[in-house]
């Protein structure tokens, strides 16, 4: 039977691995909390839909999409799913 060699780990491969680790750990918790976290958005008025709704009467639906986005900070195809439905 072969003789064992003792395994070395050096102690720059520990740190390595613990500094890996911990923000493995850190990353994770971050996006948790960020899942669970409500968005702060400010609801649509009843006032800018009536505005997003006439112009896209008057045909200006790309108009009625920047108005969306730009009172509510939604993305430009949320925007304009938003005004399609209108």
């Amino acid at each position: 039977m072969p003789a064992q060699i003792p395994l070395q780990i050096s102690p720059g491969i520990i740190a390595l691995s613990a500094v890996i680790t911990a923000a493995a750990i850190w990353l994770i918790v971050l996006a948790v909390r960020l899942t669970y976290r409500p968005r702060n958005r400010p609801g649509i008025s009843v006032d800018l839909v009536d505005q997003a709704r006439e112009l896209k009467a008057l045909g200006q639906i790309q108009e009625a999409v920047f108005l969306v986005r730009g009172e509510t900070g939604m993305s430009h195809r949320a925007a304009a799913r938003f005004v399609n439905r209108l």
